[in-house]
């Protein structure tokens, strides 16, 4: 998966580019997710009635992704007061990045799809929230998964690589753009 240099992304509109160190490439991990949030949430800015397709998303930590141009462009909403950070271009409403709420705890999930080679992130090698019989979801690679995010945000903490990132100001934690929280309502138009 090494090789090449940086990984190159941009939003539909090309505003809003920048990169992904190489490093990011051999400690990463790339799944596939099913869960009702992440469909929601690509409901919310595409404004598409349903969302059949997975969300390919690569996990890695924020030290690895830099915004080249268009930071003034991130925007950034939540689907709940406690839901995941949901980076977007608010030029064109393209879905970027997922963090956690705080810098201190260095996670990020950026959307395969804006990346110009997808390929060399490797394959998917989990599975989440895949619906199964009953209604019950099933993982794959979970195990996998959970340490990479661990093992990462570890490192990040212990080598003080959490204070790059380009999501917040790591002097007064505050993310870069306001979090637009979104309203009950809101939610249950987005929702199968």
């Amino acid at each position: 998966m090494s090789g090449g240099g940086p990984l190159r992304f941009s939003c539909t509109c090309g505003k809003v580019s920048g990169h992904m160190d190489e490093p990011a490439l051999r400690g990463g991990f790339r799944i596939s997710c099913h869960c009702p949030d992440c469909r929601a949430a690509d409901r919310h800015l595409r404004g598409t009635s349903g969302r059949i397709d997975p969300i390919d998303i690569y996990q890695t930590s924020p030290d690895h992704v830099h915004i080249d141009s268009g930071a003034d462009h991130l925007g950034l909403f939540r689907l709940g007061p406690k839901g995941l950070f949901r980076w977007y271009a608010t030029c064109c409403g393209t879905p970027l990045f997922n963090t956690l709420a705080s810098a201190r705890l260095p996670f990020v999930g950026v959307l395969t799809e804006n990346f110009e080679t997808p390929d060399r992130l490797g394959p998917v090698r989990g599975q989440s929230f895949v619906p199964g019989p009953g209604g019950k979801p099933r993982n794959s690679g979970s195990g996998a998964m959970a340490w990479g995010i661990i093992s990462r945000m570890l490192t990040a903490r212990l080598s003080g690589r959490w204070r790059q990132t380009p999501f917040f100001d790591t002097e007064s934690g505050k993310p870069r753009a306001e979090a637009q929280i979104l309203s009950r309502e809101q939610r249950a138009e987005l929702y199968d």
